[in-house]
């Protein structure tokens, strides 16, 4: 089994920050001062990028005065998305010290340091107070983690009682293992995929009530169709992190990862659930 320094080691490879500013340049953006439509492509690293933070997004009631968590927060582009779309705050926790260095750095460069905070931790053991959050999302993370009771009980933990929690994650599905690299994952001893049975369990012995959940598969097959036309048309495919992140591993963790959704061992779900008052 992978330890988190091994699977951080997998994601932060160094030299991000000059690979993005480079890919900014070759689309005619200016790395000094990026819009946030230019950062799009590449600061949203789960599937279908800012098309299923919108979507997320949409699913959630959060006021101004509310106080999010991002678990798992990348290189902050959800944690920036939300931040602007309900002018509420943000604080992000990534287990990766160089995607955390990246976040700071473009939160700076796009004026929200007063409303996202990013720290580097881990997700099982968060240096965050009891109760203290309005609501929490996670996307694409559990994958890395083995212990999921320990962890929804430590997001239950520092969630306000009767606040909820949005997953976005990729289930274990019913037609056999993965194949590795995948995204997420160099090989099995850093993956650890659950069916969503298994999560919800997991949700409820934690002290969660689940609301509402739901497969995004034939999104996710959708969105890999217009990506492939668009390539076909000699255009930019419209996500682009996992090349920005992995380099070389991207195409045959990009690979892996259509093929085993396409077959049905992968399945992309949603999951709204609530922390019991």
């Amino acid at each position: 089994m992978a330890t988190a320094r091994e699977i951080a080691a997998y994601y932060g490879r160094g030299g991000l920050l000059a690979r993005l500013n480079a890919a900014l340049a070759e689309d005619g953006a200016d790395p000094a001062h990026p819009s946030a439509p230019a950062l799009a492509p590449y600061d949203f690293f789960h599937g279908r990028g800012v098309e299923a933070t919108e979507e997320l997004a949409a699913a959630l009631s959060v006021r101004a005065e509310d106080h999010l968590l991002d678990i798992g927060s990348g290189i902050g582009g959800p944690a920036r998305f939300m931040a602007r779309r309900f002018g509420c705050r943000v604080t992000g926790i990534d287990i990766t010290a160089e995607f955390c260095d990246v976040a700071r750095h473009l939160n700076g460069l796009l004026d929200l340091e007063d409303r996202v905070r990013v720290e580097q931790g881990d997700a099982l053991a968060m240096p965050f107070a009891d109760a203290g959050f309005d609501g929490a999302y996670s996307m694409n993370v559990s994958m890395n983690i083995a212990d999921k009771p320990a962890f929804y009980r430590e997001i239950h933990r520092v969630l306000k009682p009767g606040a909820w929690l949005m997953l976005s994650e990729i289930a274990q599905g019913q037609r056999g293992d993965v194949d590795f690299p995948m995204p997420w994952a160099q090989s099995a001893s850093a993956s650890f995929l659950a069916t969503p049975e298994e999560t919800f369990a997991s949700l409820d012995a934690a002290g969660f009530e689940v609301v509402h959940w739901r497969s995004t598969r034939d999104e996710a097959l959708a969105f890999a169709d217009r990506s492939r036309a668009a390539v076909a048309r000699g255009e930019k495919p419209p996500h682009r992190a996992v090349m920005l992140i992995h380099a070389e591993y991207a195409k045959p963790a990009m690979a892996n990862s259509a093929r085993c959704l396409a077959d049905g061992r992968i399945v992309p779900i949603e999951v709204l659930s609530r922390k019991r008052a």
